[in-house]
């Protein structure tokens, strides 16, 4: 069992809550059952084991450095690229057809989550997976065979380059240019910023997907192209340079391993761009891809978080101090460890509430997203519908609750917790990025309440609260969760009442009003759908203790969900009183007025 995270959980959810076996009834997924999942995984956590996390600590204390134009990373890096690639982990939801496994996201996405959890500074595979999709998927079959192949087998390395210095996340203000040549091609010229793997010496070439406007584009996203911008054109005669330049390496707070590049294209007016499908697509091509993006973010950190959360957990049982409440006053009797003190236990209860709530919403993110693309007529468009109102929540929640969460794991451990000689002062450094990553949690907001909640006519609102109601049925079927069932359902006609007060100022064209606080609403449905998960989980539990007649370790382990998932509801469910009371309050504090208050 690995320490990070935990293998039954993973089990439990991808098998008996999410049944994963049962995608291979669409004709995509027909070569596969569950035991071709289960060899994907235990890759995964091979090189998880070996390669990976024995170098946590390793690779955050000796991050990348750019010297005389080049920049290294710690050598246990290439180990770890060259292994997955020959796992066939990199491509391994890829269509046959381009070299891949054709595994579900429900598969994959669970990949990442252990690769994260053993160590995040290593993250550089997921990267060139989500850039050779974009490849694989809108590029001309010369793109896809001159670039895919290498990129899969780890000898090239992907990224995404689409952030600019005066941009930020405003892609509509993409001011980098692509300029077309007599062969098609385009000279490429500009600036791209806090580009995640965006040079190293692991592999022989860097394959940017780069956003840049074609001369004479139209304004705004609508005028924004998407192209390959290697680092190197590869000639008859070789490599050749292709004219992008490294030309700084940021360092960061957290994440240390993965250098994030500053770079400039066109210096020598000698960088060449090869158009990715049609002129001006670029955004809707990103977007169609950005679903997966926000899964893997989600699961880098439900990972992180998981892995601090079990280092809490081994510390917590092995410590011994002070004594219980009850028995201060036998001064003479053994210290008793702290995991027996209830602040300590509440502490690793919210751990193992967030952890393992948010690695559900976010298989549950994955599983709708495999049958969105393989499904026909109104299921395939009732996933797609699920996939795009969950997504906000599935990165968000995970992101946001994981910081605190590893915030508590550190708060575990005392004044150890901030210290080098355990893991967790590192983690907690590393989670901080996930809120930002992929669109930050207010831009996830405003995506949530402006667009998805009112999405086809509010139908994508109607799909999610009709599988949350069918859960709350079926809880309400067993008397130990009929009374959960009920809190739940509660919550979604607290959510009802919110729009309710929200939806005027909608209405009247106020949209700044209407989104003030759209990053509360965020917070309060996150709530609400992680409050389901667990519910979900509870019902599986409650029927496996019924039907199965589970004991020790299993037993255990049944009993900790329900358990787990009664102190979310009591703990954490009712953060949304307050939410729901601002969001309802007619008294406007953010707004821009005509007589600005000092700040």
């Amino acid at each position: 069992m690995s320490a990070y995270f935990s293998k039954r959980n993973l089990n439990f959810l991808l098998h008996e809550v999410f049944r994963a076996e049962d995608l291979t009834q669409y004709h995509h997924f027909a070569d596969h059952d569950r035991g071709t999942f289960d060899m994907a995984i235990d890759s995964a956590t091979h090189i998880a084991d070996t390669l990976m996390h024995p170098h946590v600590r390793d690779v955050d204390r000796n991050q990348p450095e750019l010297k005389d134009g080049q920049v290294t990373v710690h050598p246990s890096i290439r180990a770890y690229i060259k292994a997955v690639g020959d796992a066939g982990l990199i491509g391994a939801g890829f269509s046959f057809d381009h070299g891949g496994q054709q595994l579900p996201e429900l598969i994959t996405s669970s990949i990442g989550f252990i690769l994260m959890a053993a160590n995040n500074g290593m993250m550089y595979t997921g990267l060139t997976s989500g850039a050779a999709d974009l490849i694989a998927s809108f590029g001309s079959p010369e793109l896809i065979e001159a670039y895919v192949p290498n990129m899969l087998s780890g000898n090239w390395q992907g990224t995404m380059a689409l952030t600019e210095p005066q941009a930020g996340s405003s892609l509509s203000d993409v001011t980098t240019s692509a300029t077309p040549q007599p062969d098609g091609t385009y000279k490429i010229k500009g600036q791209k910023v806090f580009i995640s793997a965006g040079d190293h010496d692991v592999a022989d070439n860097i394959i940017h997907l780069m956003l840049a406007r074609i001369d004479g584009a139209p304004k705004g996203t609508k005028g924004i192209s998407l192209f390959v911008v290697p680092k190197y054109r590869i000639t008859e005669s070789g490599k050749v340079s292709n004219d992008v330049t490294s030309t700084g390496v940021y360092h960061k707070l957290g994440q240390k391993g993965v250098p994030a590049m500053h770079l400039t294209m066109g210096e020598a007016d000698n960088c060449i761009g090869y158009l990715v499908g049609q002129p001006h697509q670029g955004l809707p091509y990103m977007f169609q891809m950005m679903n997966g993006a926000r899964i893997g973010v989600g699961m880098t950190a439900a990972g992180i978080a998981t892995a601090a959360y079990h280092a809490a957990l081994q510390y917590a049982r092995e410590r011994p101090q002070s004594r219980r409440l009850n028995e201060k006053n036998a001064l003479d009797a053994p210290q008793t460890a702290i995991i027996n003190h209830p602040d300590v236990r509440r502490m690793l209860l919210f751990q193992k509430a967030v952890t393992e709530g948010s690695l559900s919403l976010l298989l549950e993110a994955a599983r709708a997203y495999d049958i969105s693309r393989v499904a026909e007529g109104e299921e395939k468009e009732n996933a797609h519908l699920l996939v795009e109102i969950l997504m906000p929540m599935a990165k968000t929640y995970p992101s946001e609750m994981g910081v605190q969460s590893v915030s508590q794991s550190l708060q575990t451990f005392g004044g150890y917790g901030f210290t080098e000689d355990f893991p967790v002062e590192q983690l907690y450094r590393d989670i901080r990025i996930t809120p930002i990553y992929e669109g930050t949690t207010g831009i996830q907001a405003q995506d949530l309440l402006g667009r998805k909640m009112t999405m086809k006519g509010g139908k994508a609102a109607q799909i999610l609260m009709g599988e949350v109601g069918k859960t709350i049925a079926e809880a309400a079927t067993h008397d130990e969760l009929k009374p959960y069932a009920t809190m739940l359902k509660t919550e979604l006609g607290r959510v009802q009442e919110v729009l309710q007060a929200l939806m005027p100022h909608a209405g009247a064209g106020d949209v700044e009003r209407y989104l003030s606080d759209a990053t509360l609403f965020l917070e309060q449905m996150g709530i609400v759908v992680v409050a389901w998960q667990w519910l979900k989980q509870a019902i599986v539990a409650k029927q496996a203790m019924l039907t199965q007649n589970p004991q020790g370790d299993e037993l255990a382990f049944y009993e900790g969900k329900l358990h787990t998932m009664k102190f979310f509801f009591h703990y954490e469910v009712p953060k949304t009183l307050g939410l729901a009371a601002r969001l309802k309050d007619t008294e406007v504090l953010t707004i821009v007025s005509a007589k600005e208050l000092a700040l």
